[in-house]
Parts: C-alpha cells; structure tokens; sequence
C-alpha cells in the first residue's frame, strides 16, 4: 500500500511495524517497537490508527483468548495456532474440511459456506520450544 492510501505518517508507521513483525503484536508492543524507532505517539493515536487500518482491511484484529487483541498485516484467509505454554502465535493456511463445515452447519444453523463467508479458527497446542524443554 501506497503512503497515501493511509492518510497520516503515524497510521503508516503503525502499519509498517504490523507489516514487519512476524508475532501478532499488540497495541502496546507497536507501541514500544515505534518508541524504539524514534516515533513518539499518544495511545489514543496509536488505538485510532489501528482501528482504522482494521476498519479499512489493511489489517486483521485477532482476538485470540489472551486480554489484549493482536494485530496481523496478513489479510489472506488462515487461521492461528497458539502454543498453551508460551504464548507464541503461528499462522496456519490448511483448509478446513467440507465436512467439518457441514457439521458446524447442522450443529448450529449457521450458514459456513466457503467463499461467501471468511473462517477463522484459532487452534491451541504446544510449539516444538516448549515441547522440548
């Protein structure tokens, strides 16, 4: 995305950390890594930033069970794993089964049908750090 697609330097700088980082940060990590570079924003900037990347699909809001959302500049459809005992969050770009989504389907009465509607599905593990500690 181009500069001018965001509108202000600070929605940029937030972008280009989510961009960067490989780990799902969140609001206050953004904010420590862009202090780090020399960017001193308020929180409030920093909040209405995201929430306008997010509102505008530059980026995903991943609510993923801990307190705090995390932040993703990968927009494509995947799904997340995380490690139980660490915390680390992984992306996973399996596709769900048909079947799978035929169940939730019957079992709830929601309509799941791909493409038409995006499926996130948070898996929870332990990472192979962790496993072999």
């Amino acid at each position: 995305m181009s500069a001018k697609a965001y509108h202000t330097p600070q929605r940029q700088a937030v972008y280009e950390v989510i961009r960067e980082s490989g780990d799902h940060p969140t609001a206050v990590e953004i904010m420590d890594r862009l202090r780090k570079r020399g960017q001193n924003f308020a929180y409030g900037t920093i909040y209405n930033s995201l929430r306008y990347l997010v509102d505008a699909e530059y980026i995903s809001e991943l609510k993923l069970g801990d307190n705090a959302s995390r932040y993703d500049a990968n927009i494509e459809d995947h799904h997340h794993i995380t490690c139980m005992e660490c915390g680390k969050i992984d992306e996973v770009y399996a596709d769900l089964p048909k079947e799978w989504l035929d169940a939730v389907a019957q079992e709830t009465n929601y309509a799941v049908d791909k493409p038409v509607n995006f499926h996130h599905v948070v898996l929870k593990g332990v990472c192979a750090d962790c496993r072999g500690k």
